[in-house]
């Protein structure tokens, strides 16, 4: 599958909304993103192909189901490789750019280490995105029109669906690559859910989805590899009742890795979705008013 290539994203983002929201519910798809600017392709040493290493692909097609479930389903169309919404805002790596990084830029953190900040300077698989230093205005530009639209535009659906039902659940949406989870009791997970090691959402939350999931016959485990990244600790604040949640699924699953193609399974994982998370909206509701899961 190829990437879209285009001058300028028309939006940079979606937000698909039902004609009512009617459960306490924001799904948040950051890293799906498709859409490659041509200046980007010629700045990178890497062809398009190799670039969507890093892309979540299809993940907010897996996902179409929170619409019909009653929820907003936000998704960016930019690719991680260009710019990665799950860091803070100036995750930067001073090594890759030409000028002077503001005074407030984290330069130390470990994603930055890693290569994976805000501007990632490589791909999953540790290739190296720039063929030279890129501007450093050009990397502001992108937090300036990008990044902080986004969550601008996150936080007010978090902010809005709080108001309405007295609490708000993120569901921060992900895939991974099937090489990134270790074995365990011999079988390896098809879904990690991450919850910052039980800080960033109600304990009745994750094991709600758990159990759903685990129900569609799916292996579930917890915070291992991933434990949430800088939306799921950012935006959970379970005390406010305000519940962030990362999920990941396997990419083995629904696609061939190799050529990002979609598997014929790929319909069937998302119906289990989709009838996963209509349990945990039923459980919810009888387990007993919105406010007990705020108040855990």
């Amino acid at each position: 599958m190829r990437p879209i290539i285009a001058d300028e994203f028309e939006p940079p983002f979606t937000v698909s909304e039902p004609p009512s929201q009617t459960i306490p519910f924001v799904f948040n798809v950051p890293h799906a993103g498709a859409v490659y600017p041509a200046s980007f392709l010629a700045q990178s040493r890497l062809d398009s192909v190799a670039l969507r290493r890093s892309e979540d692909a299809f993940v907010d097609e897996l996902f179409a189901c929170a619409v019909g479930l009653g929820a907003p389903l936000m998704a960016a169309r930019f690719p991680r490789a260009y710019l990665d919404l799950n860091r803070e805002p100036y995750e930067l790596d001073s090594r890759m750019f030409d000028g002077r990084l503001p005074p407030f830029a984290n330069t130390r953190s470990m994603r930055v280490a890693g290569g994976l900040g805000t501007i990632p300077r490589i791909v999953a698989d540790g290739q190296e995105i720039y063929a030279r230093r890129i501007p450093i205005e050009e990397a502001l530009h992108r937090i300036e029109w990008l990044y902080k639209p986004y969550h601008r535009m996150l936080r007010q659906l978090i902010r809005r669906t709080a108001q309405t039902f007295g609490q708000a659940i993120l569901i921060d949406c992900h895939s991974m690559p099937s090489s990134s989870v270790s074995r365990e009791d011999g079988a390896k997970a098809d879904i990690v859910l991450g919850d910052r090691y039980g800080t960033s959402c109600s304990p009745f939350l994750i094991e709600l989805v758990e159990a759903a999931m685990r129900g569609r016959g799916y292996t579930v485990v917890r915070n291992k590899p991933y434990a949430g990244g800088f939306i799921t600790e950012h935006y959970g604040e379970p005390a406010l009742g305000r519940h962030a949640l990362q999920i990941e699924i396997n990419r083995a699953l629904y696609m061939e890795e190799r050529n990002m193609d979609k598997k014929p399974a790929f319909a069937v994982l998302a119906d289990d979705i989709a009838h996963a998370f209509a349990q945990v909206i039923t459980d919810l509701a009888g387990d007993g008013t919105p406010q007990q899961i705020a108040a855990e």
